[in-house]
Formats: C-alpha cells, structure tokens, sequence
C-alpha cells in the first residue's frame, strides 16, 4: 500500500479573488483557511481478468474472407462457453472486412485487389482466473490468432476505493494537522471537502501466480483516490 501528498496552504481570503470571497461566508469575512489535497493509493490482488482476443483471415473475396472467419469464430466461442465463459462475459468489440491492396496496377491504372481480410475481435471477461492460461491456450488452437492484451482488475472495485477515499482524507488531515502545527496555528472547522474521484491505478506486480499452459504473472491492482479538504483556521 502506498500514499503520497501534496498540498498548498492559503493564508489570505484575497488571495481567493472577488467571486470566491463571495460565495463563502468565511472568506468574505475574512477568515484565513489551510487547503490540503491528499492522496492514497491502495492494491489489491486481482479476481478477474479481461482478454482482447480475434480472428483474422483471408479470402479470394469479401464473402470467402468473413465466412472462413465466422467458422473459426463460432469455435473460439464454443469453447469459450465450454471453459464456463458466460454469454454476458463476451462481448464483440470490432468487426471488419478490407481489401488487401496489390503492389500492381490494371491497364487503366487501377491498383489491384489481392484478397480481402476479415478481423473479428472479442473481448472476453474471464472470472476464475485459474483458467485464465489454459483458455489462452485453448482459443488460440481453435482459431484465435490475435491477443491485444490482458487487464486485471477486481469484480466489484468498490471497497478497495472506498478504503483509499479514507485513506486520502486521513492523509489530508495528517498533512493539514502538520502545516497548522508548523505555523503555530490550529485547525478551525472544517470549510469544505472535494472528492477528486477514485480511479483504478493499473498493475502493480507484486507475485507471482502460475496458470496453466500459457503462463501468466496477476501481480496486483491498484486503487487511488485523492480529496481537498480546507479549515478554517482557528482563533
């Protein structure tokens, strides 16, 4: 687990602008406030993962092309479905059929047309990620000839976020705490509390863990949250 701060502290109620002194009682009277952003960070060992998986081929026409491709798809899905992969885990995220231009021209200097290729890509949410190398393995020998990456990240991210919105506020107040300390003042009431929103910080390896087949590393996922909180410096 890992927290950073920063902060910046106001001494005047000018400093605010005209608008600012306006809109808060406080400020309009004057009264000096300690602003503070504070920031956590907290990780968590993943429980699912997303794959970007897909299907490409090659035909003498558009029709050749994307029905060689729609059988080699209908097996990665079969197999998807066989490995416990549920419908709603499956979702297609791109789908596309292009000319492969030839380096060579017709008489009337039209480039020529060498082929089509179809690209089927599936994004696919794996949940047990014991599986998670073996369903590598297996897509892949049933058709799946393109892997655009592996995400980690929790179900349900919601406890982990909430934990670092706690973090971040104790972390402000700890920071908020020290600068009145340092300035031979205290902390008044608190003013007015922002939260910066929570937001997942992506891997952060952390252990290995073994996978069948196709190996694979889990590490950990982070969590971040930041707050802005001020007080009211106290007489």
């Amino acid at each position: 687990m890992r927290m950073r701060s920063f902060f910046r502290i106001t001494l005047s109620a000018a400093a605010f602008g005209a608008a600012l002194a306006a809109a808060s009682p406080l400020l309009a009277e004057g009264r000096a406030l300690i602003t503070v952003n504070g920031e956590a960070s907290i990780s968590r060992a993943p429980d699912m993962a997303t794959i970007s998986i897909g299907v490409t081929t090659v035909g003498a026409s558009a029709g050749e092309a994307l029905k060689l491709n729609s059988t080699d798809m209908e097996k990665v899905i079969a197999r998807l479905k066989e490995a416990g992969i549920a419908e709603g885990d499956m979702q297609t995220s791109g789908l596309s059929v292009n000319p492969n231009w030839a380096n060579s021209y017709s008489s009337s200097g039209a480039q020529k047309i060498d082929g089509f290729t179809a690209m089927n890509y599936l994004t696919v949410g794996i949940r047990d990620l014991g599986k998670l190398g073996e369903v590598l393995d297996q897509v892949v020998a049933d058709g799946a000839n393109t892997l655009n990456g592996v995400n980690f990240a929790l179900i349900d991210p919601r406890p982990a976020l909430d934990e670092a919105r706690k973090l971040a506020v104790a972390d402000a107040r700890a920071r908020a705490e020290l600068l009145a300390g340092a300035s031979g003042v205290k902390l008044g009431d608190l003013v007015s509390i922002t939260d910066g929103g929570g937001f997942n910080g992506g891997p952060a390896p952390m252990f290995k863990a073994e996978a069948a087949s196709v190996p694979v590393q889990r590490g950990e996922v982070s969590y971040q949250a930041n707050v802005t909180i001020s007080w009211e410096i106290a007489d």
